[in-house]
């Protein structure tokens, strides 16, 4: 704050003077002129002060994705996330540079923090935590708690949608998922099965027989889907963990001339953009993409300024959209 001294030197009147008339001294016989002018210069200074303080030093962030273009434009789930992270930085002003690959943190000493986005290995998530800067993972949370993590209630949103197919009747509900290999060659399963088999277990409906795991694309939607149709008991739902499993379901559903929703209800999950054209519309979790980006970016704005040492860990909740590809058992 401005001091005496501050207000001495701008107005030319003594240090002693300025006391006296900062604290309303009545015993001091001053003009009124001079009462004006140092409450004037103390509103000034204080004034200048504030703006100088709320003036920030434009921040500069690494963004690091850990997937490739290809594999983003066969699921634009991370290609939704990413544009709006790209947004909420340039509406922030904040200055960021796209990092490839985790060995260009040693060049980039000069960078404020930095978002994550995809999966991440244990040797991938120990670099990241010798970059020693603040750093928020979307959709991922690695077992630290320097970092903040901004997440999708996955399981909240497995429970709802097989809350809703049992209230169709459904019982023998199937679950197409997907698992990746990280870089340390470690298989990453789709935490949503373990939310499934949960749920069916209590159920008493758990059938391993109605459980598929491949990749998140459509081919293996459809590949997956057709081995579901061939059991002996043919599940009457299906529910995919994610709309591109759910397009190749639709395929297999399609060929083997069964009919949607009357035959089998199939749910996706992500609601991106083509869900609401397919014939009939999918039914699907809709995730908060894009608030899932703008919390990101603010929380690591906050956590820059603020200097914390312990992360935040933030669940962002998921709805499920109810459209034309589910109905009760007939």
């Amino acid at each position: 704050m401005a001091t005496i001294k501050d207000i001495a030197d701008r107005t030319g009147f003594s240090t002693a003077t300025v006391s006296r008339v900062l604290n309303y001294d009545d015993t001091l016989n001053v003009q009124e002129e001079t009462r004006k002018k140092i409450f004037e210069t103390a509103r000034e200074l204080q004034y200048q002060l504030k703006e100088r303080k709320s003036r920030k030093r434009r921040l500069a962030v690494g963004v690091y994705y850990s997937y490739t273009r290809e594999e983003e434009l066969r699921d634009i789930y991370y290609l939704t996330v990413r544009l709006a992270v790209e947004r909420k930085l340039e509406a922030e002003n904040i200055e960021y540079r796209q990092i490839q690959n985790l060995e260009e943190l040693k060049d980039l000493a000069g960078l404020d923090g930095l978002l994550c986005l995809g999966t991440f290995s244990r040797s991938m998530v120990r670099q990241i935590e010798a970059f020693g800067k603040p750093t928020v993972f979307l959709d991922a949370m690695p077992k630290s708690d320097r970092f903040d993590c901004v997440v999708n209630d996955l399981a909240g949103s497995v429970e709802a949608v097989l809350d809703y197919l049992t209230e169709l009747g459904h019982r023998k509900i199937a679950f197409i998922g997907g698992y990746e290999v990280d870089r340390d060659g470690e298989e990453v399963y789709d935490s949503r099965i373990v939310a499934y088999k949960e749920y069916m277990d209590r159920t008493g409906e758990f059938r391993e027989s109605l459980v598929r795991l491949g990749r998140f694309t459509p081919e293996d939607g459809y590949v997956l889907c057709r081995e579901l149709l061939e059991e002996k008991e043919r599940p009457t739902a299906v529910f995919a963990s994610n709309d591109a499993l759910a397009v190749g379901c639709y395929r297999a559903i399609s060929e083997k001339g069964l009919q949607i929703p009357g035959d089998m209800s199939v749910v996706g999950y992500n609601d991106i953009s083509v869900a609401n054209y397919l014939v009939p519309s999918l039914t699907t979790v809709r995730l908060h993409m894009e608030l899932l980006g703008e919390e990101a970016v603010r929380i690591l704005e906050e956590h820059i300024a603020s200097g914390r040492e312990i992360g935040l860990k933030i669940i962002v909740p998921a709805r499920l959209i109810v459209r034309g590809s589910t109905g009760r058992v007939k």
